[in-house]
């Protein structure tokens, strides 16, 4: 026989057991314009590699800043002493830096805990290297699911793509890029948010000057993401942590 506070349990557990997958169907909001007008956010992704101090000084000279989406272990393992000084260097140098996911593996061919993973192991590198954890990531190919949405929701992150691809990482060549720039910025949107990857010689040592000096001229701003959608950079800053053995790839 069933009591009223036999039934007024079961009744509380269908409750929250019909809770959960709404809950889990919450989705993470993804981002891919500025939202700040007169601003541009120069994004870079796939470092930290060696280009990322030219990014900089090139960024620094027109009193710019940009974002450096960074993986954990592509080019090189992030916590390698080289790599370590970059990210360091982005960062005391005012650029925002975010997670583009541990490997660049493409996270809509995971699994729910393969994506976590992909996510966990570059934001706890960021934590240690800087103290930082942040607020943004941005899917490696632009390539997200609900699934995706929902892991970044659940990691306190926006998702970011773009509204402009320079073309760089599918071969488009410096002129092609150039042009592609130039025409996007004679209609002089109200904002840009153009995807760039540091690890190309010519977009860093020729693209990025060009372009600087052309948005510039149109009268941008160019800051970072977080200041281009007056958000914050970073869940949490605090104190960085010191390399010891447990920071390997």
């Amino acid at each position: 026989m069933f009591t009223k506070g036999s039934i007024f349990a079961t009744a509380c557990l269908a409750l929250a057991v019909a809770a959960v997958p709404q809950k889990r169907q919450a989705l993470a909001q993804v981002i891919s314009k500025c939202t700040v007008p007169n601003t541009v956010a120069l994004t870079f992704d796939d470092g930290p590699w060696v280009y990322l101090y030219d990014v900089s000084k090139a960024l620094v000279a027109a009193n710019a800043t940009g974002t450096f989406f960074f993986n954990g272990n592509n080019y090189e393992c992030i916590y390698n002493d080289d790599e370590i000084k970059r990210v360091q260097y982005a960062y005391s140098k005012g650029h925002q830096v975010a997670s583009h996911t541990w490997a660049h593996k493409d996270l809509t061919t995971l699994t729910w805990d393969q994506i976590h993973d992909e996510m966990w192991r570059v934001e706890l590198a960021l934590t240690r290297i800087l103290g930082v954890v942040p607020a943004f990531m941005r899917p490696p190919y632009g390539n997200y699911n609900n699934l995706v949405r929902q892991a970044s929701l659940i990691r306190g992150q926006k998702l970011v793509i773009w509204d402009f691809d320079s073309g760089d990482s599918v071969g488009a060549s410096v002129a092609q890029s150039e042009a592609d720039y130039a025409a996007l910025i004679a209609q002089h949107p109200s904002t840009i948010l153009p995807l760039n990857h540091e690890t190309i010689e010519t977009t860093v040592h020729q693209v990025l000057p060009n372009v600087i000096a052309k948005l510039r001229a149109a009268g941008y701003r160019l800051v970072t993401l977080a200041e281009c959608l007056n958000l914050p950079a970073y869940q949490s800053v605090g104190a960085p942590g010191t390399k010891d053995a447990s920071w390997t790839c």
